[in-house]
């Protein structure tokens, strides 16, 4: 592996990805996919940060504005617990995103004070 190339993932991001496998044999092909897709945005926003510091050494101002649309805010809890609960609402789950997404519902909730 060229750990010297500019967007070669982390050490500690394959080290994370071989523990996921080992720890979920049974669902491999979800843990390599999840991997595979975190890799392309690891190397994504990469080249990105890079894109934005030239732009910067070139005195382009505004540059953080072509950031914040390429990687907008992920939504709070609030707007994800929404939108799963609208997604069971409608059926538009399948098993592992109904549960998937009573879970982000239990982590709002608990979220909430008593």
């Amino acid at each position: 592996m060229n750990q010297e190339h500019p967007i070669t993932p982390p050490p500690e991001l394959f080290k994370q990805w071989e523990d996921d496998i080992l720890n979920e044999r049974d669902n491999v092909d979800h843990v390599l996919d999840c991997a595979w897709r975190n890799g392309f945005q690891a190397g994504a926003d990469q080249e990105l940060e890079a894109c934005c510091s030239q732009l910067a050494y070139w005195g382009v101002h505004g540059y953080n504005k072509l950031y914040e649309a390429r990687r907008p805010k992920p939504p709070s809890l609030k707007e994800q617990a929404l939108g799963a609960l609208y997604a069971i609402a409608t059926g538009a789950d399948d098993t592992r995103e109904f549960h998937q997404d009573l879970e982000t519902i239990k982590q709002a909730l608990e979220s909430l004070p008593d």
